[in-house]
């Protein structure tokens, strides 16, 4: 059973940044693809970004493509989601979530969910 923590939100200027960490445990994560998806009030859980098991494809969504980045270190079993230039639009719970092998952008794909946590881009 994969166990998933998020840790690294807080709040931040808009313009700011900050670093999302995904740590995995119970399991090795580098057979699974990691997603990062968040979820703001009254708003559906959207897909923000993905990394294969292999490294090699990311996936990102167009509105945080070339200010969002993510990486993985699969020594330590943790994603990270390297986020700069926040905007207001990106404030939101984040979540990181594990599946087998490939990115999906769908949520329901996804078998394991960390507890999420809060950004805030506000001034």
């Amino acid at each position: 059973q994969l166990r998933l923590v998020e840790s690294g939100g807080g709040l931040v200027q808009p313009g700011g940044s900050l670093t999302l960490s995904c740590a995995a445990s119970g399991g090795t994560s580098d057979s699974y693809a990691i997603g990062w998806f968040r979820q703001a009030p009254g708003k559906e859980r959207e897909g923000v970004s993905c990394i294969g098991s292999s490294e090699r494809t990311t996936d990102y969504l167009i509105s945080v493509e070339g200010r969002f980045t993510i990486s993985r270190d699969n020594a330590k079993n943790t994603v990270y989601l390297q986020m700069n230039s926040l905007k207001p639009e990106d404030t939101a719970v984040y979540y990181c979530a594990a599946r087998k092998l490939y990115c999906s952008p769908f949520p329901h794909d996804y078998d394991y969910w960390g507890q999420g946590t809060q950004v805030t881009a506000s001034s």
